[in-house]
């Protein structure tokens, strides 16, 4: 299937034309169908485009700052095809954000969606050495490229270069969640890894499925959903440049009717807190949700299979590891949990010395996965601490139970030693969520008069509730009664909403440096 020399665009894209699918829909957005025949002729007319009028060469990076739209496909796989690297960036960032990005990966073209183009506008072009071009979809002025110009003035055929398996294709940034993003190298094998274990052998991905996700492709796992999953069997993506708020995630999936439902706890949670009045939405076309980006409390799975009778699979990724490599899975979930180790994957847990713990102990888990980055881009220590031969640290700490599910319990930097005894703020957050007052809730370290570590939760309150002394006192009461009292949140505050990246994990390095 896939030799030494290889390049992922003519694996995802040319493919399928070669297997009798050109007339098939790839791609949904609002109105428009783009067929695999439309999609291939784009991606080289991208390519060429790059290649020929911006001097882009093997290897050069291609920032793409793009909302979910036709034009990402075209771009990505573009650049892919001609040797290039796209690198996917987060579309709701601040200029300096986008400053350091641009810096760090050298980019010399960066391909941007006309709504975001006045935010990259705010960056003095004097700060952006390597930057080049920029190139604007869905409008533009003087001094920017407009897409639909640059394109159609190429040729709709192209021949890929010679890259070869372990050749870099694309980098993805980390979201962030513990400082700085770091650039993960994912190279032209990881995707095919990712699809044939993850999703073929967990979703039974095939050629008649619909995917949605929630999640936006400059998120890993949005990448793989939304992109790479479904072109790699013919399968239709269903795309949408808005927002993923509960009433425009309802409306696409009444429309589009996807079989594959991806998103994220946070995102879940919301969509269950919206009714209309007369009839339920209607989900009848999603054969499986899935869930990842953060734990899946059992209480949300509960709660979403008895209103819509659709059971989500949750599931444990990360973007060095590019997709998903513990999870539930059809007629095996164990609310809760993570799920179980994805087959052609690999996991242990190991405590402080590198040792196995015993099965039901604590620990940090190991990944081996042919999928994870090959190292982050310019952190060289970093790269060696975290990827050790075939195994990566995922930096968070899990438990194997007797059955082979994985249990969440926080990041490694998350967890707190109260009374000198290791404490979860995964385990306190879902205790707190469970109150009928809570929306959300963060748990972190915070110093007592004396320096002792205590546990300091942080609440978001349900629409129309008034936080107050009593309901901080009744929450502590409620942690109290279900857990141990040492583990009872010695402070409580009540806040309108936590820190969080883009793609929804809760930064609770900025709640620690609250004072």
């Amino acid at each position: 299937m896939m030799g030494d020399e290889f390049n992922a665009a003519t694996y995802f894209v040319d493919r399928q034309i070669l297997n009798g699918g050109a007339d098939r829909v790839a791609i949904e957005c609002a109105e428009e169908r783009i067929t695999y025949e439309h999609l291939r002729k784009m991606v080289n007319q991208v390519g060429n485009a790059l290649r020929h009028q911006l001097d882009v060469r093997l290897e050069e990076r291609v920032v793409l700052l793009l909302q979910d739209v036709p034009e990402f496909a075209y771009s990505f796989f573009g650049a892919i095809k001609i040797g290039a690297v796209p690198v996917p960036v987060n579309t709701l960032l601040k200029p300096d954000d986008y400053e350091y990005l641009l810096k760090d990966c050298r980019a010399r073209v960066a391909i941007v969606s006309a709504s975001l183009l006045p935010t990259l506008r705010q960056i003095p072009r004097e700060k952006l050495p390597f930057l080049r071009h920029v190139v604007v979809c869905g409008g533009g002025d003087a001094g920017v490229i407009a897409f639909s110009n640059m394109v159609s003035a190429e040729s709709s055929e192209l021949d890929p270069a010679p890259t070869r398996k372990d050749d870099a294709a694309f980098w993805l940034y980390s979201s962030g969640s513990t400082g700085t993003p770091k650039g993960c190298v994912h190279l032209q094998h990881d995707m095919v890894v990712a699809t044939d274990l993850y999703a073929r052998g967990v979703l039974k991905i095939n050629r008649d499925d619909r995917c949605f996700s929630a999640a936006k492709l400059f998120f890993a796992y949005g990448l793989g959903n939304a992109l790479y999953f479904p072109l790699a069997v013919g399968a239709t993506t269903i795309l949408t440049p808005h927002s993923s708020s509960p009433q425009n995630v309802y409306a696409a999936i009444e429309k589009h009717k996807p079989s594959l439902f991806f998103s994220t706890p946070s995102n879940f949670a919301a969509l269950l807190h919206v009714r209309r009045e007369g009839a339920e939405f209607d989900l009848s076309s999603v054969r499986c949700a899935v869930s990842a980006g953060e734990p899946l409390p059992a209480t949300l799975f509960h709660k979403f299979k008895d209103r819509f009778g659709v059971e989500i699979l949750d599931g444990i990724g990360s973007t060095e590891a590019l997709h998903i490599f513990i999870s539930n899975r059809p007629g095996a979930i164990r609310p809760g949990s993570s799920g179980q180790v994805v087959p052609g994957c690999d996991c242990k847990v190991l405590d402080d010395d590198g040792q196995r713990v015993r099965r039901g102990e604590l620990g940090t888990l190991w990944v081996k996965y042919d999928a994870v980055c090959s190292q982050y881009w310019n952190q060289h220590e970093k790269s060696k601490i975290t990827i050790q031969g075939q195994w990566i640290c995922t930096g968070d700490k899990y438990r194997e139970d007797d059955d082979g599910y994985f249990w969440y319990s926080g990041r490694a930097d998350d967890m707190l030693k109260v009374s000198g005894v290791w404490v979860s703020p995964a385990e306190l957050e879902a205790v707190l969520a469970e109150h009928d007052a809570v929306f959300e809730a963060a748990v972190v370290a915070h110093k007592d008069g004396d320096d002792l570590v205590k546990p300091f939760a942080w609440i978001v309150l349900r629409d129309g509730i008034i936080g107050d002394p009593e309901l901080a006192s009744a929450l502590q009461e409620y942690v109290a009664k279900r857990l141990p009292a040492y583990k009872r949140p010695r402070w409580v505050e009540f806040v309108r909403e936590l820190p969080k990246t883009a793609t929804g994990k809760i930064q609770r390095f900025k709640l620690r440096d609250i004072d």
